[in-house]
């Protein structure tokens, strides 16, 4: 009875309870969408202080979790589950808001069963990644218009020296010109 109780009952146990693990993922889903708004304004409060964090551990992960990031979906969650959760542990670290609570539960029940809490944090946390993308591409616009005007100018330097060039040939062909016609029509 000792063998039967410690090996084979907790493995029948198992089979039977994965409808409770989706039970609970989704009781941990339902408690996380009813917190979404404090996680919102708490984000909102801490935003200038974990930006840089946040872009930090961005640029450091994985090309899967920044593709997933930019476009979350449910497949790309479930397909690099592990990549996820160790980002998911990244933000946890940082204090991210809401981060924990999706860390604890993706440890205990996995990404895939709980995909909202996740891309609702893979949403927030491109919120923040897009202001410093925009920033930095309104920097190098700047940068852009500025060698353009220091190109322009330069082509307009270039284009004076040639027309000088032009005007001293032209005054060369001209010259030989006026000697063709001192000599008189050629003569048939």
């Amino acid at each position: 009875m000792g063998y039967w109780k410690s090996k084979v009952l907790p493995k029948i146990k198992k089979v039977f309870e994965k409808n409770g693990t989706k039970k609970a993922a989704d009781e941990a889903c339902k408690s996380f969408d009813d917190s979404k708004e404090e996680i919102s304004k708490e984000l909102k409060d801490k935003k200038t202080e974990l930006q840089p964090k946040i872009v930090e551990i961005y640029q450091d992960s994985p090309a899967e979790i920044k593709t997933i990031v930019k476009e979350p979906k449910e497949a790309g969650l479930k397909k690099h589950s592990a990549t996820v959760h160790n980002f998911l542990e990244e933000l946890a670290k940082i204090d991210f808001p809401g981060s924990k609570a999706v860390f604890e539960a993706s440890s205990k029940y996995g990404v895939g069963l709980i995909p909202g809490p996740v891309l609702f944090m893979f949403e927030k946390v491109q919120t923040l990644i897009n202001v410093v993308e925009e920033k930095a591409a309104e920097a190098a616009a700047a940068r852009a218009d500025k060698e353009d005007t220091s190109s322009k100018e330069k082509e307009i330097v270039v284009e004076e020296e040639k027309k000088e060039e032009v005007v001293v040939d032209e005054e060369k062909a001209g010259g030989v010109a006026e000697v063709e016609d001192a000599a008189g029509p050629p003569k048939a």
